[in-house]
């Protein structure tokens, strides 16, 4: 159970340094530079690996809901 916590913190934590890059890369690049859209590319794969994670996660009896 620490282990799906840990790895849930960790693709959230990537998704969240992912969003603050893009924000860096909006501020500081010239109009038009491809870096934000690689960092959105890959906030975006980070995001479906979380929720796929959690669904197979779910069906394979890893993780159960809190009633």
């Amino acid at each position: 159970m620490v282990a799906m916590k840990l790895v849930v913190f960790i693709l959230l934590a990537a998704v969240v340094a992912s969003l603050g890059s893009g924000l860096f890369f909006l501020v500081k690049d010239e109009k038009g530079s491809p870096r934000m859209l690689k960092v959105l590319k890959i906030r975006v794969a980070l995001s479906i690996a979380l929720i796929l994670f959690l669904i197979v996660s779910f069906q394979f009896g890893w993780i159960t809901p809190q009633n």
